[in-house]
This record gives structure tokens, C-alpha cells and sequence, in this order.
């Protein structure tokens, strides 16, 4: 089975909002066994959309389109979807009954626009959405090549991921045919290049019975395997085939499956029953920020002190005003007793320290943007390195959260932390 990606808007058109719905949308197709063979993006002109959904047509059996379901003017795929195939348009009682309780649960009147969504092409299928007003469609077209199954649903993220999870995906399982099953497993890397990641596990499978897939997503890059086979062999398959790659992917895996590097950071604090303490300068919180994305966060994370000027590093952190004048704010040397100072003031296991020049000024030649110096201490002394990293002010900002808390993780394992750095190639 072949798929094409059709998303919808002005807003990805112009570049005012990133097509994440598509990259969601292939990843899970192509675990499935689904060969993606297009991803057409266009605009809200009818015209346009028509044409994008007749060449999906000729690419594809399957098309599944995002965006263009809401009570708004611009949004016209319905009304194009049922033209190109031919059809008219209904209204369903129920999803118009549905609309209508939503607004009064939340107290407002229901604007009457509201009921376009309502609308379906005749011969179509409902697609229940559990969270917003919006529900999706499928509806069959016919092509040259046979029918094509079109499958609309809402250009939300969350109300299009948990649609497709919860009635996509199994359908389309089950109209793709076949004895096989398919099975996937990824692995999280950091510190290798995406390049440099392709060459490492070259060789290490035989094409035709697995599928490498690499997702470069700054400053992270992972890598999936898909195996396919009778349903009581394919799991032995891809056990054997992600041993295979743990072993090549040792020096660089921090996790496997759908996880983070402050997930993983948080896993091993949580499991060792330690804390930590966080003193941030150049990274202005960034740390804090990622350790508070992961539910549970508040037993190991004691405190994040964001200390951006030299005053703050000294009265709160207690670093030493000679240390600050003869190293300077971005060194190892004020790196590390921001680290002792971060734990102290709190009592934590652990206290890590970052401070550098994100830029896009303030660099000099021997401490230019980009340069770098991280800390931590803990109960068996203090470490910390000097990086020079590059790119923009957000990427040296993100980019030092990340190895910051590739040391936390590296200490946790036992495993020198100034062992982290990123190859760039």
C-alpha cells in the first residue's frame, strides 16, 4: 500500500507554522509497512486543493489530508474533496447535536458557522475526534488505477494524533492486507552526527529483511529499525536485529523508544533516589525547564538558579569575586563553583553548573560565541570541560541544556561525564 501526505493552510504555505503534522503522520505510516510516496503541502485556494488531492491520486491508494475542517471561511476541504469526487454534501444530525453541547458545556453560544463541521461528502465515513469540535472523514475515490481511499482529518496536532492512533492506523492495519506484521524500534542517540551515525551501523542489517529510518530533530537524532514477518517470528526478528545495533550504537544511545534526554535524566535520578541543584547562566534556564517537562520531576530537582550576572553568581552561589576576575564569568574555574555552590545552597546529591557566551556578540578571541564551560559536582569531587559550540543563540543555548544533562545522565551510569561532546559533521 502507498500513501500520500496532503496538508492544508495558509499558515504552513507561508512559513508561519512547521508541517509537523506530516512528519508524525509518515513515522507512523512507514511502521506500519506503508510506503509514503508523496507529502504535498498547499494553500487555501479550492484550486489548489483540488489539484494537490488529484495528484495524490495518481501516486497513491491511500491519502490522508490535514487541516481545513474548521466553521471558517478559508477552511474548504470538505466542500473540495467532495467536488473532486464527484459528490454532494450532508449534514449529520448527530455531529451538529455533539458541536452544540460542547459550547453549552462551556457556556457560550455556538456560532452558527460552527456547523459547516457538520458537513460531510455523501458516501462518507465519520471519523470520531474526542477533542475537539471538528470530527474527520474517509471517503473512497475512484482513480485510473483503482479506488483510492481519502482519509480527512483536523490540521490540530493533538486532536489529529490521538485520531489517528485511536482509528487510523488500525484501519488502515487492517485494509493493507496481508499475512506480515511489521515491528519497530528506535533508539535515541546524541554526540554523533546524523552522517556519521549512517556510516557507524552500515552493514549491520541485511536490507531486506529490516528498514533503517534516521530523524535528525536538534540536537538528537534518532534511529528506527522496522522488521516484518509471520506474526511468530517477527518479534524474534526484531529482537535480534535491535541487539544488533545496540551493541554498534553503545557509545551514543541515552534511550530507546519514545523518550528524552531529561526523561532518561530523570529515570536514573528518581531510581538512585538522588537530587540536584542547577545553576544556569548562559543556558537562562533551559535546564530547569526541560527536568520540569517530565512528570514527577519534583523528587529529584531541588532547585534552578538562573544566575545571568556576576553579582547574583557571587551572593547567591557564593563564587569568589577573585576567581570571577582572574578566570573570568565563562570558565571552568567559575563553572565548577557555581556547581559547589548550587548543591550547597540546597543540599542536593548533585549540583550542575553551566555558564558561556550564546551570542550572536559579546565573544572575544579567546573565548569567541559559542564557547561553553560545564560542571558538576557531586560526592566524589568536581568535573567540568570547556566546549565550543556553534550556531545560532538558540542552538547554543540548546545545546548546552543538552550535554549539561548527558553529564547527569553519564555520572548516573557511572561513566565519565566529560566524556559527552557532539561530533559535527
Amino acid at each position: 500500500m502507498r500513501a500520500a501526505i496532503l496538508s492544508t493552510g495558509d499558515e504552513l504555505t507561508t512559513g508561519r507554522t512547521l508541517d509537523t503534522n506530516a512528519n508524525f503522520i509518515a513515522d507512523h505510516l512507514v511502521a506500519i509497512g506503508i510506503d509514503v510516496a508523496a507529502v504535498l503541502v498547499v494553500g487555501d485556494y479550492p484550486e489548489r486543493i483540488a489539484w494537490a488531492w488529484r495528484e495524490a491520486m495518481t501516486q497513491a491508494d491511500v491519502i490522508l489530508s490535514t487541516g481545513g475542517l474548521g466553521p471558517t471561511a478559508d477552511d474548504l476541504t470538505t466542500e473540495t474533496v467532495a467536488a473532486v469526487a464527484g459528490v454532494g454534501l450532508r449534514m449529520e444530525p448527530a455531529v451538529a447535536d455533539r458541536i452544540r453541547q460542547m459550547f453549552a458545556a462551556m457556556g457560550r453560544e455556538m456560532p452558527e458557522n460552527n456547523l459547516k463541521q457538520a458537513m460531510f461528502p455523501l458516501g462518507a465515513e465519520i471519523i470520531p475526534n474526542g477533542l475537539g469540535t471538528a470530527p474527520g472523514f474517509r471517503l473512497t475515490l475512484a482513480a485510473a488505477h483503482g479506488p483510492v481511499h481519502g482519509i480527512v482529518l483536523p490540521g490540530v496536532p493533538r486532536e489529529m494524533k490521538q485520531m489517528l492512533t485511536d482509528s487510523v492506523l488500525p484501519w488502515l492495519r487492517g485494509a493493507r492486507g496481508g499475512a506480515d506484521e511489521y515491528r519497530s524500534h528506535t533508539f535515541q542517540t546524541f554526540g554523533i552526527s546524523e552522517s556519521a551515525l549512517d556510516e557507524l551501523v552500515a552493514g549491520a542489517l541485511d536490507p531486506a529483511a529490516s528498514r533503517l529510518a534516521f530523524r535528525a530533530a536538534f540536537p538528537q537524532i534518532s534511529l528506527r529499525v522496522t522488521v516484518h514477518g509471520p506474526p511468530g517470528d517477527v518479534d524474534r526478528r526484531l529482537a535480534a536485529a535491535a541487539a544488533t545495533l545496540r551493541a554498534r550504537l553503545a557509545p551514543y544511545c541515552y534511550g530507546e523508544g519514545d523518550t528524552t534526554m531529561e526523561a532518561e535524566v530523570g529515570r536514573l535520578l528518581a531510581a538512585a533516589g538522588a537530587t540536584i541543584a542547577v545553576a544556569e547562566s548562559c543556558s537562562g534556564g533551559l535546564i530547569g525547564h526541560r527536568l520540569t517537562d517530565v512528570p514527577g520531576s519534583s523528587r529529584y530537582l531541588l532547585a534552578d538558579v538562573v544566575a545571568y550576572q556576576n553579582a547574583v553568581k557571587e551572593s547567591v552561589l557564593g563564587v569568589r569575586a577573585e576567581t570571577l576576575a582572574q578566570h573570568g564569568a565563562v570558565s571552568c574555574e567559575t563553572a565548577e563553583e557555581m556547581a559547589r555552590g548550587a548543591r550547597r545552597l540546597v543540599g542536593a546529591t548533585l549540583g550542575l553548573a553551566t555558564t558561556g557566551i550564546a551570542g550572536p556578540d559579546g565573544g572575544t578571541p579567546d573565548k569567541p560565541v559559542g564557547t561553553v564551560c560545564i560542571a558538576l559536582d557531586g560526592p566524589t569531587g568536581t568535573r567540568s570541560r570547556r566546549y565550543q559550540l556553534w550556531g545560532t543563540r538558540e542552538w547554543v543555548k540548546l545545546l548546552t541544556s543538552q550535554i549539561a544533562l548527558d553529564w547527569v545522565r553519564r555520572a548516573q551510569l557511572g561513566e565519565d561525564p566529560a566524556a559527552s561532546a557532539i561530533l559535527r559533521r
